[in-house]
């Protein structure tokens, strides 16, 4: 079973900088996408937004709308390893962020970590 731990989350004022890792526990070099989701655990109700996602094959990226041009997706093979840079963040980029891995008929998420940008 892959697993999948996420870290460098944490608190950044308003127009600030994080990179966030997200650490396989086995090659993810074979899966279609790779890609990060939020959430806000404050509101039970929200679903998982899209952040970004790297298609394995082509090297495409797609962008969740509000984080286009601040937020970069990328992922090195060898180190097992997808990473989500962000710069510029808001307030509204507060929430727990979630990576995942997809296949068909396989898809395995992290446990998510937690960014609060404080204004």
């Amino acid at each position: 079973q892959l697993t999948l731990v996420e870290s460098g989350g944490g608190l950044v004022a308003a127009g600030g900088s994080l990179r966030l890792s997200c650490v396989a526990s086995e090659s993810i070099s074979e899966f279609v996408a790779v890609g990060w989701y939020r959430q806000d655990p404050q509101d039970p109700g929200d679903q998982r937004d899209l952040v970004a996602t790297l298609f394995s094959g082509s090297g495409a990226t797609m962008y969740g709308d509000s984080v286009k041009g601040r937020f970069t997706i990328s992922k090195d093979n060898a180190k097992k390893t997808v990473y989500l840079q962000m710069k510029d963040l808001t307030s509204e980029d507060t929430g727990v962020y979630y990576c995942a891995v997809w296949n068909p008929g396989r898809n395995f998420w992290g446990q998510g970590t937690q960014v609060t940008v404080s204004s």
